[in-house]
């Protein structure tokens, strides 16, 4: 089954999971209860074709040449949009939610107008919508096919039990949730397997673009963080995730350790988390660093106009990362010529991840289960008369 229309959220499931099994009470019941969200409504949209998506999107959001840009709240519920407090050209307002939301969409659509030429989201001046206080207690963000909806993490909880700063203040994070959005007009890689964690690499390798773009830094003076920010002061991490050092971003009791991996060699087969997309993108995240910061300079110019490229004219669907390879390695000839000093950077970062540019080692790994180091219930669809909350608290011992 194609998973091109599922929500995708910043936080990978196995994080969660670790909450929900190693937390305290109230920390697990947080986890429990943004599971539970954000499975609901993933089960609204499956089934919508991508035709049907589209024709509803364009209906609902008129197409422009202007950044366009409004901010709502849904006031702790989960209904969308919900109240408007700041549209485009508008002043700031009083919740920093608010204003981190409508300049972080604001300074990913620069990142994508000025440095790539594109005209918001679907290249055709897309609105770009944002609901903050989603939920109550929801830790996650994500791109549901149509705007961006953010939680507030852990900002309702004791500050000794806090997890998750709110969503909004990590700009790399706006950006890698907007990203998903170009790649659903682009390529709009299937969400699985290979495919998938090439969709959350394109993400986060944007999302950190967007973030240089803002801070004006090289590739030599990026952290190439992924959550830069959303951990509190409680959490042993500096980010959900890191391009240049995969594995690494944190080791926490509670969340556990960041279980990527940096090269082929280490590739985790697994039907979790979609085919390991958000453990994977580890590797093609390397690769992109690799290269980046072997061409200096600013990351967007040359290799984040390979990626681009690639993105909006090469990759397809089913694309795996040995095409990825070959197709990005095709476009930095196609932009900077044949043995040029970007393409051999290109072929560089693939080799050092384990893939050649040959089309060695084209074969995906299948996926097949794995046991998880820690047994976690699984996430189930409840039954009419009963609450998805209900259930995964039963699940996870938390209500009888």
């Amino acid at each position: 089954m194609s998973h091109r229309h599922s929500i995708l959220c910043i936080l990978p499931p196995y994080m969660l999971e670790q909450i929900a099994q190693r937390g305290t009470s109230g920390q697990r019941q947080t986890a429990a209860r943004s599971i539970a969200a954000s499975q609901q409504i993933r089960n609204k949209r499956r089934g919508l074709s991508l035709a049907t998506f589209r024709g509803a999107l364009h209906a609902r959001m008129a197409a422009t040449t202007l950044k366009q840009r409004a901010v709502y709240s849904a006031n702790f519920s989960t209904q969308l949009p919900g109240t408007l407090l700041r549209g485009e050209g508008d002043d700031p307002v009083s919740d920093p939610a608010v204003n981190e939301a409508y300049n972080g969409c604001g300074d990913t659509y620069d990142v994508f107008s000025t440095a790539f030429g594109r005209n918001s989201i679907d290249n055709n001046g897309l609105k770009l919508i944002s609901t903050v206080h989603y939920d109550k207690g929801y830790d996650n963000a994500f791109w549901d096919g149509e705007q961006m909806i953010y939680g507030d993490g852990d900002e309702d909880r004791p500050s000794t039990e806090r997890l998750f700063n709110r969503f909004t203040v990590s700009l790399d994070i706006i950006g890698h949730e907007l990203t998903h959005g170009v790649t659903q007009y682009e390529a709009n890689l299937d969400y699985n397997n290979q495919s998938g964690a090439l969709n959350e690499a394109i993400s986060d390798i944007f999302g950190s673009l967007v973030k240089q773009y803002k801070l004006g830094q090289t590739a030599a003076e990026a952290n190439w963080i992924i959550g830069d920010g959303l951990f509190t002061a409680n959490v042993k991490g500096v980010g959900i995730r890191s391009l240049k050092a995969p594995g690494t971003a944190y080791n926490d009791f509670v969340l556990g350790s960041d279980p990527q991996p940096a090269h082929m060699r280490d590739y985790v087969t697994t039907i979790e988390d979609n085919g390991g997309v958000h453990i994977n993108s580890g590797i093609v995240n390397h690769a992109f660093y690799i290269m980046a910061a072997e061409l200096g300079g600013f990351a967007w110019q040359k290799a984040g106009m390979i990626w681009y490229t690639a993105l909006t004219e090469k990759l397809t669907s089913g694309s795996n990362f040995q095409n990825a390879a070959n197709l990005t390695y095709e476009a930095a000839a196609q932009i900077f010529g044949a043995n040029s000093l970007e393409q051999k950077a290109v072929k560089n970062g693939w080799s050092q991840v384990g893939i050649s540019i040959t089309g060695i080692g084209s074969e995906e790994p299948t996926p097949t289960p794995i046991p998880d180091p820690i047994p976690v219930p699984p996430v189930s669809v409840p039954e009419q008369g009963q609450g998805c909350m209900t259930v995964l608290m039963r699940a996870f011992g938390l209500r009888k």
